[in-house]
């Protein structure tokens, strides 16, 4: 009960409960009108019958009739008065038994539990909440970013402005906030000031004011901000922003580091110091074909095959292994080696045909950008004559047009990529290319992590996640940590050498066999040690791993070691 005071101060502040409780209080005032209308008509017909009785008497016999309790201890004689008898009954039926519950569940008592329901949706956190991440926006990025946090036991709260939503995400078991963004008392509640970091995934309007009304609560937390528009970046900084991500040019050049095109063999797609990790197609080089094992690209290059990517699925290796025509390897090693591999395997097949982009969107002109630094030619295919810009190739048409597609080169491109942020329109486009050209490469962007299985399965290759990669620059800043995300739930992270596993070597430790991660490389202050022995020793501290693994490998090996501790 001694919530219910604060419970209706609140119900009160709302415009819409004030008007109803306006409307109940002139139907009551209604009411009680009519009722000392009946009663002094009461006494005026009992005075004419020649009855007399007190006020009281008129009061009670009015509400004894109008309740249709009935009565028997005081009646009319009259015809007159037995009317008058009917007639306040009526009255009470309609207005008592009637219009009194309906008003009165409508006007309050249905706006009091929407009340209540909607006061389950937290205004505040504990003031002991400290180190935790505040969301201003749900979307893909923040819905990924909290499943990879809680994996990484770290709190994140959402910030919802809007009432009804913001209880459904509470009922649907996410940490939420009631609060408008641009409010100063939103981020005080939620204790912005201890926080981690503040993280603003809205467009760049909305992430502007989030950056500064956040900055006058806490000046020295970081704030993460995305920028749709290169001109945002410089506001976004002068708003407070810490960190602004551009994730359109970002994913723009992930997703054209898978491209096959030019004479390069090889594309550097993650770097840990020395250690490079890089992708090569095998198709039209002699690798194709062969078993792991026959292919001796260690042997020639030194470089170990760390992983092999089959039209959108990521194995291990295995000396078996079979090297198709299709398959790509995920190279470990230096520079130098890796330049030897491209020296060995630039002698076969180039591609001079031009890199299909199907959409002309920001992420389509970001891989055309990507590509054009790498000197691979390149057409986009754009139905919108608006995001047309010169000095582009382009081809105006729908890409689902085969004479259109015909037009752009698709009989001889090497790659097609798909780019617009529709998962639907990315799933057929992707289906009809791979009926056109089985043999083409296609690589694919996602908006929600839920449609990358199904790309996969249309024909991807491979398949970049917005959602994902944006999650994954977003943790990277926080943890200051190195993890690169080489595809769809494959990363590669770092993990110092505890104590438990000093002084056994890598097969001893069978951290591959109980986790399915690799370890591709150990950093020591004298020097990094790549693509490690199996019988060799693990250092001790500051030695650190570095291995690739799936996100869910990544996450059995956290199970077992341990959250890595942060250096003092």
């Amino acid at each position: 009960m001694k919530f219910v005071p604060s419970q209706l101060a609140y119900f009160l502040q709302s415009g819409t409960a004030r008007r109803n409780l306006r409307t109940l209080q002139r139907y009551f005032a209604f009411l009680i009108l009519l009722i000392l209308l009946n009663s002094v008509l009461f006494h005026v017909l009992m005075l004419a019958e020649g009855q007399r009785h007190s006020w009281l008497t008129g009061l009670y016999w009015t509400l004894t009739v109008m309740t249709t309790l009935g009565f028997g201890d005081i009646t009319f004689q009259s015809d007159i008065g037995r009317v008058f008898s009917v007639v306040v009954l009526l009255s009470g039926v309609i207005f008592l038994l009637v219009v009194l519950p309906f008003t009165f569940i409508q006007f309050f008592y249905a706006p009091w539990l929407e009340a209540q329901s909607r006061n389950r949706a937290p205004r505040e956190l504990p003031e002991e909440t400290r180190d935790h991440v505040i969301l201003t926006s749900f979307d893909p990025v923040a819905l990924a970013l909290m499943q990879r946090l809680k994996s990484h036991a770290r709190n994140a709260y959402l910030v919802e402005s809007d009432p009804k939503t913001a209880l459904d995400l509470f009922d649907q078991g996410y940490r939420v906030v009631l609060g408008d963004r641009d409010d100063v008392e939103t981020y005080r509640r939620m204790r912005a000031d201890q926080a981690a970091m503040v993280v603003a995934t809205g467009d760049d309007f909305q992430n502007t004011t989030v950056a500064f009304t956040v900055r006058e609560v806490a000046p020295n937390v970081p704030i993460i901000a995305f920028a749709r528009a290169p001109e945002s970046v410089d506001i976004l900084e002068l708003a407070g922003s810490s960190h602004v991500l551009e994730l359109t040019k970002m994913l723009g050049r992930s997703l054209s580091r898978r491209a096959l095109g030019g004479d390069v063999r090889a594309n550097v797609i993650g770097r840990f110091g020395e250690l490079l990790l890089a992708e090569a197609p095998v198709l039209g080089t002699p690798i194709a074909g062969k078993r792991l094992a026959e292919s001796r690209v260690r042997e020639a290059t030194g470089l170990t095959v760390v992983g092999l990517w089959e039209r959108g699925k990521f194995q291990l290796p295995h000396p078996n292994t079979l090297i198709s025509p299709t398959t790509v390897l995920v190279l470990a090693g230096s520079e130098e080696q890796l330049t030897k591999f491209m020296e060995l395997t630039a002698i076969y097949s180039v591609f001079e045909a031009p890199v299909l982009i199907l959409g002309g969107g920001r992420v389509g002109r970001a891989v055309a950008d990507a590509l054009a630094e790498r000197e691979i030619p390149y057409v986009i295919i754009e139905k919108d004559p608006s995001r047309i810009h010169p000095g582009r190739p382009y081809v105006q048409g729908s890409a689902a047009d085969i004479e259109t597609l015909e037009k752009a080169g698709i009989r001889e491109s090497p790659t097609v990529m798909v780019t617009t942020n529709d998962d639907e329109v990315n799933i057929y486009l992707t289906i009809y290319v791979r009926k056109l050209r089985p043999d083409i490469q296609i690589v694919s962007r996602a908006t929600l992590e839920r449609s990358v299985p199904a790309l996969h399965r249309a024909g991807a290759d491979f398949v970049m996640s917005y959602a994902s990669m944006g999650a994954n620059a977003i943790f990277n800043v926080l943890e200051q940590d190195d993890v690169v995300m080489l595809a769809e739930g494959l990363d590669v992270f770092r993990y110092p050498v505890t104590d438990e596993l000093v002084g056994r070597t890598l097969a001893e430790s069978k951290i591959r066999a109980e986790t399915g991660c690799s370890v591709v490389a150990i950093e020591r202050p004298e020097g990094t040690i790549i693509n490690p022995p199996p019988d060799m020793p693990l250092p001790p501290p500051p030695a650190e791993l570095i291995l690739i693994g799936s996100t869910e490998g990544e996450r059995a090996f956290l199970r077992k070691y341990g959250k890595p501790a942060k250096p003092e």
